[in-house]
C-alpha cells in the first residue's frame, strides 16, 4: 500500500504553490531517471498538498484566453491575479473558501492509466459530496464533477486540471465549498458556455465546516487509491 505525504498548507500564493510543485515533481522525474535501470527499486515519495489561493484565474495550456472576460485593470480592481499555467484544461478561478489538492503522485505505484486518475480524482469528490447529501456526477466529455447533469440548471463543483511526466502528477483539483461564485462571472468557466457553477455553500444554503470537508476528502481519496496518509509540515518562504 503506498504512504503519501500530506500538508495542508493554508492560504498561500499560486505561484509559491506552483514553484513548490514543480520542485517535488522535478526532483522525483530526476529520482526516476537515475534509478532507471536499478536492479533495486528506488522509492519515490507521493505528496498530497491542501492549499486555499488568494484570488486568482489560471488557464491551461491549451486554454482560451478570450476566456477571461477581465482585464489587467479590472483584475486589480477585483484583487486578483491571472496565469497561464502548464496543466491541462481551460480557464478556472482559484480563492478562499476553495479546497484546492495538488497530489504529485508517482502513478506507477498506482495505475499507469491517466483516465483511470481523473475518474478517481472525481470519484473522492463525488464520495464526499454524498456525505452531506448533495447528489454529484460525471458529465460525458467534461472532466468535473457536477449537479444535475443533462438538465437546463447543470452545474460544475469541482473542475480538474493536471500535468504528468514520466508518470508523476501536479496540479489537480479546485472544489468549491464556501466559495464566491460571483468570481467565476468574470470567466467562461472550463471554456463551457451557458453551464454554471455552484458549491456546497450555495447547495446547503449554509457555510459549510472545510477542516471537516478535508477530513471527509482524506478518508474517500485512501479509500479509492488504497494508500495511507503520513502528515508533514512545510513552510514555503
Amino acid at each position: 500500500m503506498p504512504t503519501i505525504l500530506f500538508s495542508d498548507m493554508g492560504i498561500i500564493d499560486y505561484q509559491l504553490a506552483w514553484d513548490y510543485q514543480e520542485k517535488l515533481l522535478q526532483k522525483n522525474v530526476t529520482t526516476k531517471l537515475e534509478n532507471k535501470n536499478n536492479p533495486i527499486p528506488v522509492s519515490i515519495p507521493n505528496y498530497l498538498l491542501f492549499v486555499e489561493h488568494p484570488h486568482v484565474y489560471t488557464i491551461g495550456k491549451s486554454g482560451n484566453t478570450s476566456h477571461l472576460l477581465l482585464n489587467d485593470t479590472e483584475l486589480k480592481t477585483h484583487s486578483a491575479t491571472f496565469y497561464t499555467t502548464n496543466r491541462g484544461g481551460d480557464i478556472t478561478y482559484h480563492g478562499p473558501g476553495q479546497i484546492v489538492g495538488y497530489p504529485i503522485l508517482d502513478l506507477e505505484q498506482f495505475n499507469t492509466d491517466i483516465n483511470w486518475y481523473l475518474r478517481s480524482l472525481e470519484e473522492v469528490i463525488i464520495l464526499t459530496l454524498a456525505n452531506y447529501g448533495i447528489k454529484s456526477e460525471r458529465s460525458r466529455g467534461e472532466t468535473g464533477v457536477w449537479i444535475d447533469v443533462n438538465t437546463s440548471k447543470a452545474r460544475k463543483i469541482c473542475a480538474f486540471g493536471i500535468k504528468c511526466s514520466r508518470w508523476i502528477t501536479m496540479h489537480g483539483w479546485g472544489f468549491n465549498v464556501n466559495s464566491n461564485l460571483n468570481y467565476f462571472n468574470n470567466i467562461i468557466p472550463c471554456g463551457i458556455q451557458n453551464k454554471s457553477v455552484t458549491s456546497m455553500q450555495e447547495e446547503l444554503g449554509e457555510e459549510v465546516d472545510i477542516a471537516e470537508v478535508k477530513q471527509k476528502l482524506l478518508t474517500h481519496f485512501s479509500t479509492i487509491f488504497n494508500c495511507s496518509f503520513q502528515s508533514y509540515s512545510k513552510t514555503i518562504i
